[in-house]
């Protein structure tokens, strides 16, 4: 955008005025909060049409349509998880002054999308046109951005592990990896800072989008004025936000809350229709039709859509076959408990909350606006529903919280580990588990590892950054905003001792060996930007991580992924060894794995390659995710590593890449919101090539934040 005199927007749902600040991040004043919920959507539309359109699209399961070939397993999914029908019921259940609020927004979406895609050269580049969007649209991407969060797709990799080592090994692969969102979070109370008043700090974790997945906006009417991390698509600021008494954070809790049922199919008497195998051993109706992808430079694609009582069917079996149902019937009878002679492409339902309750808590997204004390957000959280997140809130009268918000079915500890056989009642929903808080005693820390979601899930991260977190957070009683981005940035590796621990009983090893454990064993631990041995440590965890792949007791993990591709990052061994390596080194459930074999020809491996003193941030660059890549683009290298702080995911084993890291980062500072920090790892704005596409890059890349502005003097008008 260009600046100019100062102006206001007139429009059809009333005046707003748009201001930004010296990094382009938008800040709206409007006379009442539907109409600043259309300035968000105008603004938003403004600055980054092209991501809006994109994410619209994959939330409807019609990306492929101008993005060609590689979007049609996405869209596939889309449209077999029954994503866009969803959310039009939610959108259907919203009370009416949610309803009219999230209305809004997408009015100002419609209006400003035809002058944003002027400004991106990326929908003349593919013939696309934006059209007016719907107003369960927000709703769409809300679960389309989030459907994958809790890693149902796990359960696929834990029944392959138990096929092949056995049930005991179900969850030895148990690790946060990188298909799985997380975050860190702080809360510092007052008396543990310079002011006397709370500090909220923090970061999500997820995969890095280019434009970002986090934008940066200042709301402000007569009924509030706040400022925090929007989803770009999404009305309010539903993760992180500042009120200027109350402010709040959340973290992936790491809970599970979706199930893959395994479905029995067979035509019905008349072959007109399908029927599925219910818990009461009674053949249920399947609802069944087809849809059409579009597919840019290709042909059409025509999706079967399935849905049983359990869920939309997302995945089809071999078995499932409607000619193959006599035959079903009689396996039925053979095996009451759990189907262990399926074929491996098994037909398996998906259920989730949002499309059994008709909710998504979007009327959690206005009243989390209004908030100004600790107790206002907690009532609100009460009504949120997806994804389950732990949330770090405090005010300025002193008020601190610490909970988990988000709904969770009550069911079998079975539903939480593999699929289960949708026909054995055992597997049914039987309510929601009430979310856990508990008070905040010292720092409060969130960093997805065991804790207080514990009861709710089966997979956490290791514990290493959050007691890391907490060893810092001890080092002061005066802590400052500034201060905290010691603690962003810090790239300490705990996660490296168990391996490092195996080379000091290594005996017989060649002088260059020799001379490799010596630099590995007095090597700090930190995967510093600058550190040469980070590059020399990755290379030998990379070596190990791969010889424990091949050898012959994980044989029956080493194929290729079978399903739809949406699954597969899942679903292959070497990142899952990778993430799993520490687990691995000392589990007594694989007893023929020499370890300290391979552990010794991986050190040898390494130290014969000879790994030049490359600093680690030469070859642990940052790769984000574009719908439509920029092959010529430039992007930094990077400090930290999966289990640092600072956690800049590589896959070990398979790259030293990171596509996965901080997707903003934050301090809300409850003393003066004026002193409160942020950055993202991008900047303010969508368009390639503009302005703010890429100013704070530098910033993020150092772990360093940028100014939050509340000073309306200080903001330039914006002339549109």
């Amino acid at each position: 955008m260009h600046r100019g005199k100062s102006v206001s927007l007139l429009n059809n749902a009333g005046t707003f005025e748009l201001y930004r600040d010296d990094w382009g991040i938008p800040h709206l004043r409007a006379a009442g909060p539907d109409r600043l919920a259309y300035a968000q959507g105008y603004a938003t539309a403004l600055d980054r049409a092209w991501q809006l359109e994109v994410e619209r699209h994959r939330a409807q399961g019609s990306s492929a349509a101008f993005l060609g070939p590689d979007s049609v397993s996405w869209d596939r999914f889309v449209r077999q998880a029954r994503l866009a029908d969803t959310a039009r019921r939610c959108h259907e259940a919203l009370d009416p002054e949610t309803a009219a609020w999230v209305g809004s927004y997408v009015d100002g979406v419609n209006d400003g999308l035809a002058q944003g895609a002027t400004r991106d050269e990326r929908f003349a580049h593919t013939g696309h046109a934006p059209t007016p969007w719907e107003p369960w649209v927000p709703l769409g991407i809300w679960i389309a951005t989030h459907i994958l969060f809790a890693g149902f797709a796990t359960k696929l990799w834990r029944e392959r592990v138990a096929r092949a080592l056995g049930d005991e090994a179900v969850t030895l692969f148990a690790t946060d990896g990188p298909g799985t969102a997380g975050s860190n979070g702080w809360l510092v109370p007052g008396e543990r800072t310079g002011t006397g008043s709370a500090l909220i700090a923090g970061d999500p974790h997820r995969f890095i989008e280019d434009p970002g997945v986090y934008q940066q906006i200042r709301l402000s009417c007569p009924e509030y004025d706040v400022i925090g991390l929007a989803v770009p698509g999404i009305p309010g600021l539903g993760h992180f936000g500042h009120t200027g008494s109350a402010a709040w954070a959340i973290t992936n809790a790491m809970a599970d809350y979706q199930d893959l049922y395994v479905e029995r199919l067979r035509p019905t008497a008349d072959g007109a229709g399908i029927e599925a195998l219910g818990p009461e051993g009674v053949w249920e109706p399947v609802h069944r039709h087809t849809e059409t992808i579009t597919v840019a430079g290709a042909d059409p694609v025509e999706v079967e859509v399935l849905e049983t009582a359990r869920g939309p069917v997302i995945t089809r079996g071999a078995a499932a076959d409607p000619e193959q149902g006599q035959e079903q019937e009689q396996e039925q009878g053979q095996e009451q408990d759990r189907d262990r002679d399926l074929d491996r492409e098994q037909t398996l339902s998906l259920r989730y909350p949002p499309r059994v309750r008709r909710d998504l808590g979007f009327a959690v997204l206005p009243a989390l606006l209004r908030a100004r004390t600790v107790a206002d957000i907690d009532r609100a959280l009460d009504g949120w529903a997806e994804p389950v997140n732990v949330v770090h809130a405090a005010d300025t009268e002193g008020g601190l919280l610490h909970r988990v918000a988000g709904a969770v079915p009550l069911r079998d500890p079975a539903n939480r580990l593999r699929p289960v056989p949708a026909w054995d009642p055992r597997y049914t929903w039987r309510g929601w588990a009430e979310p856990p808080s508990e008070p905040v005693q010292g720092f409060a820390v969130m960093a997805n590892a065991r804790g207080i979601a514990s009861p709710l899930g089966v997979e956490f991260a290791p514990p290493h950054r959050a007691n890391r977190i907490r060893e810092l957070l001890s080092g002061s009683a005066d802590w400052s905003p500034k201060a905290m981005a010691d603690v962003h940035r810090d790239t300490h590796l705990a996660s490296a001792a168990p391996l490092l621990a195996l080379l000091t009983g290594l005996d017989g090893l060649s002088p260059a060996a020799q001379a490799l454990r010596a630099r590995l064993l007095a090597w700090d631990r930190h995967m510093a930007a600058e550190s040469a041995d980070a590059t020399v440590f990755s290379a030998f965890r990379t070596a190990t991580v791969r010889r424990f792949a091949a050898d012959p007791a994980l044989a029956g993990l080493a194929g290729a992924p079978t399903g739809p591709d949406v699954f597969h990052p899942w679903l292959y061994l070497v990142p899952r060894v990778g993430y799993a390596l520490e687990g691995l080194l000392g589990t007594s459930l694989l007893p023929a794995l020499d370890r300290a074999a391979h552990v010794r020809a991986a050190l040898e491996e390494t130290a014969a390659a000879d790994t030049p003193d490359t600093p680690w941030s030469r070859v642990h660059r940052l790769t984000p995710w574009s719908a439509l890549p920029d092959p010529d683009a430039q992007w930094p290298g990077l400090g930290g590593d999966h289990d640092c702080v600072n956690a800049t995911s590589t896959v070990p084993g398979f790259t030293d890449l990171t596509a996965r890291a901080s997707a903003a980062r934050y301090v809300w500072d409850l003393a003066r919101r004026e002193d409160s920090l942020w950055a993202v790892p991008l900047g303010a704005d969508g368009v390639t090539g503009s302005p703010h596409h890429r100013d704070q890059l530098p910033y993020w890349a150092q772990c360093e934040l940028v100014p939050v502005v509340t000073d309306w003097t200080r903001l330039t008008k914006e002339s549109v």
